[in-house]
Order: C-alpha cells, then sequence, then structure tokens
C-alpha cells in the first residue's frame, strides 16, 4: 500500500504520507505496483517541490549539528563527545550513545 510505502523515503512520515496521498488524490489503499506512470510523476513533482527528503535533509541536518558544535553550546559539545543531547541520564544507560563499555584490567 502506498500510504505505508511512502515513509521509507527519509523525511517522509505516516501524516506526511497521508497529506500528500490526499492533495494527489491516490487511494492509500493502492498498491505501489498498481500506481501508474502518472500518478508516480505527480507524487515525484508534490514531494520535490513541497518537502526536504533524502540527501538535502540529511545534509541540513548535519549542518545544523555542526553549527552547534562550533558555537561551543552545551548541545554542540555533547555532539562532539558523543554524549546524548537532550538531557537523558548518563550515570548509567547511555550505552547506544557512549559505545560499549570499557572493562576492568584482570590482576595477575
Amino acid at each position: 500500500m502506498v500510504l505505508y510505502a511512502l515513509p521509507y523515503i527519509y523525511g517522509i512520515g505516516l501524516t506526511s504520507a497521508r497529506e500528500i496521498l490526499s492533495r494527489t488524490d491516490i487511494p492509500p489503499e493502492k498498491k505501489t505496483d498498481e500506481l501508474t506512470e502518472d500518478e508516480v510523476a505527480v507524487l515525484r513533482k508534490l514531494i520535490d517541490a513541497e518537502y526536504k527528503v533524502e540527501g538535502a535533509l540529511r545534509a541540513e541536518i548535519a549542518m545544523n549539528r555542526k553549527r552547534l558544535m562550533d558555537i561551543s553550546c552545551y548541545r554542540g559539545l555533547r555532539h562532539r563527545r558523543g554524549l546524548p543531547v537532550r538531557g537523558q541520564r548518563t550515570h548509567t544507560n547511555a550505552r547506544t550513545r557512549k559505545g560499549p563499555r570499557i572493562g576492568h584490567m584482570k590482576k595477575r
């Protein structure tokens, strides 16, 4: 179904997919392989004109992070050190962001 296929594009979620399909008058329950060339062209044209997706969105997000790091604000420092940015605790947890634990050396 097109409704669930569109969110595979980076930058388009389920809400955006519903909005796109309602604006293009394509039924959400239609399968992607049943789309005609005209429908695909209309979808592509609308997404290109109104949404920032894939490479352009990734570049903008990277530039935002770089700007935070350049001005040395708190969030930028957290990005630079590879720690959680949004106030989560790091005494325990945060292993996804910090990486695997560094174990102790065994005595011989």
